[in-house]
């Protein structure tokens, strides 16, 4: 009765739910540490060709600044009288293109950081007329839908800046970079990674940060199956999956492959050198899927999209202590790859009388956690099923909530006020088209 009473008492005591995801704090020096100013020095051969311009801070103050203005197309052909000022040619039109020029200053931009105006020039002649832009963090993806070729490709500067105006990815990395970091206070005088290798100290806010645009040279037939996220933690690759959130079959046969190398990628070359245990990174394998290419780094947080995975089932996985091969808990997310649970060696001998039940169950336990120990730990490798609703997603187009009102959003998402924030949203949209309408009723009248 004793254990029975305890079984009752342990059911009887409910886990306290779950308010906020068991992340480790967040510091300002791993979210530098995953810019792409910093590690692409270090992984360059490993990288896609690409070039980076620092930015000056007036070329931060246009993409700050609210509106978009564009540079003009072309710039005008320099006159042959430009540069002799004692000419003493006069004439009634100097006035008139004076006053030209005084209006084109005021509406060119690019007058106010003209280096990086003819850098982004060259640089887009020199990666072969065609890249796709980065700042620090992020990608505009976001804003893909008002690019002309409806993707991140530009072959002018203004397509450049048309897309970075227009993402509200941008806009955090510019604004929000540091948010949710839980930097101690001696952070300041411990020296970083980021301290080392910059000989500059830890920026204490978002201005301070050297805020720099990638140019990557766009590639020119990319398979966005062959792109895969893999998130490490304490230097063990835990998990991987596919980016693009559609079905590939040709993927599902290929599993074996594709997580040996990343794994072996992983392990040579970056399990060692990136300065935080924990991290998430992006690679792309082109074929012949032989070669693997480090597109990007990610912060361990919660503002980096898990995809196919959640971060709660990732934080919850057990048995990731070390950096050697170690099996993940059979409850949680992972699996160990060649474990058949349905296998002969898992399942109870049979026994010869009631007596030898829990002697046989206690040989049976220790001969399965001396098995499992033997095994190796795989990573999972988690893929778009083709019944999976994901692979349909019709009605919902990526980053179709950055191509609304922040209010619209948070209205149809319900909010502090629930299911009622949408509808109260609606009646006040219903008030102001009525009060317009009427308004205009009595101007016509």
């Amino acid at each position: 009765m004793p254990a029975a009473d305890a079984d009752l008492e342990e059911r009887s005591i409910s886990p306290e739910p779950i308010t906020r995801l068991p992340f480790p704090p967040v510091t300002k020096s791993h979210i530098l540490h995953c810019s792409y100013h910093f590690w692409h020095p270090m992984y360059r051969s490993l990288t896609p060709k690409a070039r980076l311009i620092p930015l000056p801070p007036a070329f931060l103050t246009y993409l700050r600044s609210d509106g978009i203005v564009l540079p003009s197309e072309e710039a005008p052909p320099p006159s042959p009288l430009d540069n002799d000022d004692d000419s003493g040619i006069f004439s009634s039109t100097d006035s008139e293109n004076e006053e030209e020029e005084e209006e084109a200053e005021n509406t060119d931009p690019s007058l106010a950081w003209p280096d990086v105006h003819q850098k982004i020039k060259a640089t887009i002649a020199e990666l072969g007329g065609s890249v796709v832009p980065k700042l620090n963090w992020s990608a505009p993806k976001d804003a893909t839908w008002i690019n002309a070729t409806n993707s991140m490709e530009c072959r002018s500067p203004n397509d450049i800046y048309l897309l970075l105006k227009s993402s509200d990815f941008i806009t955090h990395d510019l604004e929000q970079a540091f948010d949710g970091c839980c930097d101690p206070p001696s952070s300041s005088s411990t020296p970083t990674a980021i301290a080392e290798t910059t000989n500059v100290p830890l920026p204490s806010s978002t201005n301070s940060i050297p805020y720099t645009l990638t140019l990557r040279k766009t590639i020119p037939s990319l398979n966005p199956a062959c792109e895969f996220r893999c998130f490490v933690r304490n230097r063990t690759l835990q998990c991987l999956c596919q980016r693009d959130l559609n079905h590939y079959d040709f993927l599902f046969p290929m599993v074996p492959h594709l997580r040996s190398l990343i794994q072996t990628f992983f392990d040579e070359k970056l399990a060692a050198t990136f300065p935080d245990a924990s991290f998430v990174f992006d690679v792309y394998i082109p074929p012949p899927h032989r070669r693997v290419w480090l597109i990007d780094v990610n912060p361990w947080a919660p503002r980096t999209d898990p995809l196919l995975f959640s971060w709660l089932e990732i934080l919850n996985t057990r048995g990731f202590l070390g950096t050697g091969g170690v099996r993940g808990d059979m409850s949680g997310l992972m699996t160990v790859q060649g474990l058949d649970r349905h296998s002969p060696h898992s399942r109870s001998g049979s026994a010869s009388n009631d007596d030898d039940d829990d002697d046989d169950e206690n040989s049976d336990t220790d001969s399965k956690e001396e098995e499992e120990e033997e095994l190796p730990f795989l990573p999972e490798v988690r893929l778009v099923k083709k019944d999976d609703p994901e692979a349909y997603s019709f009605t919902s187009p990526q980053y179709s909530a950055h191509k609304l009102p922040k209010d619209v959003v948070d209205a149809s998402l319900g909010g502090v006020e629930g299911e009622g924030g949408l509808r109260e949203f609606m009646g006040r949209w219903r008030d102001i088209v009525r009060r317009q309408e009427a308004e205009d009723d009595e101007g016509s009248e």
